[in-house]
Formats: C-alpha cells, structure tokens, sequence
C-alpha cells in the first residue's frame, strides 16, 4: 500500500509542476525516442529485406564459378612467395555444362530437386514506331520462370515447347504494355516487338503479359518512363542469340525440404571442384546458399541497429543527470515536509522510497512518452522509404526497464539525502 500511495504523491507532484516536469523527462524523452526509432526502423528495414531474400528461396543455393585463390610458394631458402589468382577470362572449357549438372543431380537426387538456370541478354530499348519501353532481356528454364512467382494479366507463360525449339517468344511486363500498347495487356498479346541491344535488333511475339511489381529491396528513384523492367525468353533462345554453346558461369540449386542448404553447399563445392576442377589452373566451383546470406545479412542489421542505438543512448545519461539535479531541489524545496513526516513517525526507509518513486514515475512517464515519439517518428520514416513498420519489442521492454533503473539509480542520492535529514533542523528549515 505504501508504494501504491507514493506512486499517487509522485503523481501529484507531477500534475502540480507540469513545465517543470516535463523540462526535467525531456532527456529521457529524447533518449528513448531516438533508441526506439533508431531499433525500429532497423528491425523494419531488416524484416523487409530477409523477407524479400527468403522470397526468393531460402533453400536456393547458387553455385558460380570464381577466380581461384592466390598460390604459395616457398623457396630452398625458407622465402615465401604469393601469387595472386590470374584475372584470366572464362574460356569454353571453363563452363559448368548440361552432363555436369546432370551427373550432379544424379549423385544427390535424394536432395536437388532442380536447377534454377539463365542466361542474360542484357539492357535493351524495346521499340515499335514513336513508342518505346526500356527491358532487361533474360532467357529462363521453367524452374527459373516458376521461381520468380510472376502474376500472370494476360496470355500464357513460357511453355515446354517454347524452351525446346528456342522459339523467338517473350513474357513482357504490363508497364510494357501500357507505354507501347495503350495500358491494355490483351492488346500486347500476339504482338510483335523489336528490341534494341546495342546496334542490332532483334524481335519477339509477346505470349503474356505479367504484373510488374517494384522490388522491395529500396526505392527508385527513376521515373516509370525510365524504368526498366524484365522481358522473359526461353533459356535457349537466348543462348542461341549470345552464341552460348558451352554452358553456365553461374546457376542456382532447388535443394529438397529438410535439406540443410548450409551444409549442402560444400558438398556441392567438394564434389565439383574434386570431380571437374582440379585440374583448372584458373577457376573453381564457390557456393553460397541464401539462407546463409538471410542470417548473415540479419546479423549485420541488427549490430548496426544496436550500436547507433547505443550511441544515441548517452542522451539517457544526460536525462538521469538532469532527473537527479530537480529531485535535488525538490528536497530542498520541500526541507518541512520532510522534518514533519519524520516527527510524526517516519523512517528513513519510508523517506527513501517515497523520493525514489517520484524518480521512477517521472523516468517512466518521459520513457512512455519517448517511446510513443520514437515509435511515430520511425512509422513515419518506414513508410517514406516504402517498408512494412516492425515495432521493435525488445527496445520497447530494453527502454522502460531502463527508464526505471535510470529512476533509481540517479534517484536513490536525492533519496538518500532526504531520509539523513534532521528532523529537528527540517521543521526549523525556512
């Protein structure tokens, strides 16, 4: 019951000394407001772009072909010497081929549920009279195509036949059809398009139309005009206009569920490097699964959130210094009030208490209110850049369980210089 009506007392005081208050929460008010929009918008971001990585297949490993590393050689002398890896260009016999990944597949059927396989044309300007769209061509297998979970508007996707006879076909996005056949997907469909790479054209029948979507990694900052959108061709087709008769530099593994794409990973690398690589002077198979990348990109977020928050957490420590410096005065203000409890019966115990209280409900009152400012301001932030808001718990718990020990810590020397009062020279204390 004590605590419950030193609570009210605390409150009293703040109600009779509003400015004075909240002058005093200020600090803390800044303080927790920066923490928490600081952990929020962080934990937003971060929420944001591991959902949009795990989107793209949190199981996905993708396997590439990479530089070998640098070479060592020690002399009759003990000198060592390092030679870094020859910048030496992909040649034919370089490549991953079809009979590679099929001997792959093979060997570990029980966990590779298929291959994720492109081949990229390049930016291109595609064109037909006065009107134009800017694409980024890229000839895909089924897998590839399925995995990028296109929404369909109108037409059909690729189709098995499309892939085995390298047909001159393409899925275009609906910004494409807006600008070049007047916002109507239907319209685009059957129709052909002339793309422009370099300083040669090349055309394509349009089969679908699909919903183009702006990627949730950032925000653009061009405008729809200038946007560039990806136009979709079977996989050979597009090898047949890069004249790609020997394979893939890079690919992307569908591994089975329960497979551990982590450990996965070296396997894959053991196998191909030991079975096909180990005699290239110059290249090696390096493999990298994306829930890897998810943890480690989360990882780097989250230290980063913690330690601008951290920084941004000194301003508590001017707060609690400010906090200890009022419930100063207060003491001194109120000297007879003190001297009067104490004659009527109070302990120093009691005394204690009673000014730390007033301490925790004024730190806990600025951190509420910080929390609220920090939780607005990173809302507001989030959705400028486009995410999703994602409160942080964690600072929010952090932020009033410190509120409270920053009450009583710079509290409890107020507090104590109250209760060593003498009661006697308290009441006599004008």
């Amino acid at each position: 019951m004590l605590i419950w009506e030193n609570v009210l007392l605390a409150l009293n005081g703040l109600r009779a000394n509003k400015m004075r208050s909240l002058l005093t929460m200020l600090g803390i008010i800044i303080g927790i407001a920066s923490v928490i929009a600081i952990m929020t918008l962080g934990d937003s971001i971060s929420s944001s772009v591991t959902d949009s990585m795990s989107a793209m297949g949190a199981n996905n490993i993708t396997v590439g072909l990479q530089q070998k590393s640098a070479a060592t050689e020690t002399t009759g002398s003990g000198m060592t010497f390092s030679f870094g890896p020859r910048m030496n260009q992909i040649s034919e016999d370089d490549y991953v081929t079809d009979e590679m990944l099929k001997e792959l597949s093979e060997r570990y059927a029980s966990s590779i549920e298929g291959y994720l396989l492109s081949e990229n044309l390049g930016s291109g300007t595609a064109q037909q009279g006065s009107l134009y769209a800017y694409v980024n061509a890229v000839g895909v297998n089924e897998a590839k195509l399925e995995n990028e979970d296109l929404t369909l508007l109108a037409g059909r996707k690729l189709s098995q036949r499309d892939q085995t006879e390298a047909r001159k076909v393409a899925l275009a996005s609906d910004l494409l059809a807006e600008k070049m056949f007047g916002g109507r997907p239907l319209e685009a469909v059957g129709k052909k398009v002339d793309v422009l790479f370099g300083d040669r054209y090349y055309s394509y029948t349009i089969v679908g139309v699909y919903e183009y979507e702006e990627s949730a990694m950032g925000f653009s900052s061009v405008s729809d005009e200038d946007t560039e959108t990806t136009m979709y061709l079977p996989l050979q087709s597009a090898k047949n206009q890069n004249h790609n008769t020997s394979g893939y530099s890079q690919f992307t593994v569908l591994t089975a569920s329960g497979v551990s794409a982590s450990d996965f990973c070296t396997v894959i690398e053991d196998y191909m490097n030991s079975r096909y690589y180990k005699d290239n002077e110059s290249f090696e198979i390096s493999a990298m699964s994306m829930e890897s990348i998810v943890e480690s990109m989360t990882e780097m977020l989250s230290t980063i959130s913690l330690a601008i928050a951290a920084i941004a957490g000194i301003s508590l420590l001017v707060g609690g210094i400010g906090v200890m410096n009022i419930m100063l005065v207060s003491i001194t203000e109120r000297t007879r009030e003190i001297g009067t409890r104490k004659a009527l019966g109070a302990t120093n115990g009691s005394i204690r208490l009673q000014f730390i209280m007033e301490a925790i409900v004024l730190c806990l009152a600025g951190g509420i209110m910080g929390i609220l400012l920090g939780i607005g301001i990173a809302a507001g932030v989030t959705r400028m850049m486009g995410y999703a808001v994602s409160p942080s718990a964690a600072g929010i718990v952090l932020s009033v369980s410190f509120s409270i020990l920053i009450g009583v810590f710079f509290g409890y020397y107020p507090a104590n210089k109250a209760a060593k009062l003498n009661p006697i020279e308290a009441l006599r204390y004008e």
